[in-house]
């Protein structure tokens, strides 16, 4: 099983267990959803933007408009 898979669970497992416990565990639970969300979202834009990891534009292709990027 991938550590992915396994961390997914994990996180999973930990929202289930501090519903309605009202000791900020849920909160906490949730934001370290959210982190690793925000980390596969981080790997997939270095891996799919031609711009790179800064963010920056690419180069607009031949007839490209920029509102179409």
């Amino acid at each position: 099983m991938s550590t992915d898979t396994e961390k997914h669970r994990e996180l999973l497992g930990a929202l289930r267990d501090a519903q309605g416990k009202g000791d900020g565990s849920f909160e906490r639970a949730v934001t370290a959803a959210f982190e690793h969300v925000f980390e596969h979202l981080a790997r997939l834009n270095d891996h799919v933007s031609p711009g790179g990891p800064d963010g920056g534009d690419r180069h607009l292709q031949p007839g490209e408009s920029p509102t179409l990027r």
